[in-house]
């Protein structure tokens, strides 16, 4: 067991405690919320298919997470009853494709991607992108609704007392006011902390991206 882990025991024994004795733990700290709108994550090969032999992405802008930015290449994508267009690319390349939309956006393209955490692309929901001098990639799947997921260095996650993996509810104020559960905690020392949801969520809190929330439950 290493030092998180016996850390977060610790605090789970002692929480246990005080919640029998009618005490609540609230932890203060607040949680960045950002809005992800739909986009898409390219392999080197699939640059390539899409935008020919020897292509590179062109930035555009940073976005929250250190080394990850916004492309300007922009694809549509295609299900069997619809067509969303300038959807934004994001870089660097990656090992595998992966295309990220809303429910909303899923039943308009007339797909059912699963709610996956990303890189878990394995049986996932089957789609057509198309760049815009007309070349098309269709992929046998790749098409996620991304999970709700807390970005967090060791440092914060030790400050939080929870682990890599880790599921929590994490409460939003303002004029709709919520919790949020099931939201994955991913743990690594190249990461900024913030918490990363769709635009269906977005709508449902009324969150427009400089909100904050706090964690209220460790497991959900």
């Amino acid at each position: 067991m290493n030092q998180m882990q016996i850390e977060k025991e610790i605090y789970r024994s002692i929480t246990k405690i005080l919640e029998e004795k009618g005490i609540q733990i609230v932890l203060t700290q607040k949680i960045p919320i950002s809005v992800s709108a739909r986009h898409v994550h390219l392999s080197p090969e699939h640059v390539e298919t899409l935008f020919g032999k020897g292509y590179s992405l062109t930035y555009f802008r940073n976005i929250s997470q250190p080394g990850q930015y916004a492309c300007q290449e922009k694809v549509s994508i295609e299900g069997p009853r619809g067509r969303i267009d300038n959807v934004r690319i994001l870089g660097p390349s990656r090992g595998q494709t992966q295309v990220e939309v809303s429910m909303t956006d899923a039943r308009k393209l007339g797909l059912k991607p699963p709610v996956r955490r990303s890189g878990n692309l394995e049986g996932s929901e089957a789609v057509t992108l198309i760049a815009i001098n007309g070349r098309k990639l269709s992929l046998s799947e790749g098409c996620i609704i991304a999970d709700r997921h807390v970005h967090m260095t060791p440092e914060d996650a030790s400050r939080f007392h929870v682990m890599d993996g880790d599921r929590i509810a994490v409460k939003v104020s303002g004029e709709k006011p919520g919790i949020m559960g099931n939201v994955t905690v991913r743990v690594k020392d190249t990461y900024k902390l913030d918490m990363h949801i769709d635009t269906d969520d977005g709508n449902a809190f009324l969150i427009q991206g400089s909100e904050s929330g706090e964690i209220v439950k460790e497991s959900w």
